[in-house]
């Protein structure tokens, strides 16, 4: 199975908001950190927001940041919310659809596929916070001071 860009996207902005220790952050840092239009990120903050993801804080010192500590959101929930697990072939018009058990497999790939997400929340994806930190700049390697990205 493959994800589509739009999860992808989701997914680094988790990870990225995860890895912060505090604060709010801009979707222009993010997009930079990531090299993605802010025009598409945009619109996954804006869904993830929708979806009790992420909060917003608006005005001039506004941003992003989770809306749940990283251990309370869920990967299955988040991957649920942002792919289409449906429908993995079109069967419609096809000869054999009437008898066809292929869409019955797929389900059941599927749903084994979303079961290992669903063992997992965001604090694993950033158990390594330190070194997603420096990577992501929020910490200086040499000194190991924490830094405004």
């Amino acid at each position: 199975m493959r994800l589509t860009k739009y999860t992808d996207y989701a997914m680094r902005l988790m990870i990225y908001l995860g890895s912060q220790q505090s604060g709010l952050s801009s979707i222009r840092e993010i997009s930079n950190t990531f090299s993605v239009s802010q025009n598409h990120m945009m619109k996954v903050v804006q869904d993830l927001s929708n979806g009790g993801f992420l909060e917003s804080v608006r005005g001039r010192n506004g941003g992003i940041r989770l809306a749940r500590p990283p251990s309370e959101i869920n990967l299955g929930a988040l991957l649920r919310h942002t792919e289409e697990l449906t429908d993995l072939i079109n069967c419609e018009g096809c000869r054999i659809a009437s008898a066809c058990t292929l869409p019955v497999v797929l389900s059941e790939a599927t749903a084994a596929f979303v079961a290992v997400f669903d063992k997992y929340s965001l604090a694993d994806l950033v158990d390594r916070r330190a070194a997603l930190g420096t990577l992501l700049g929020f910490y200086d390697s040499s000194s190991g001071e924490s830094r405004s990205p």
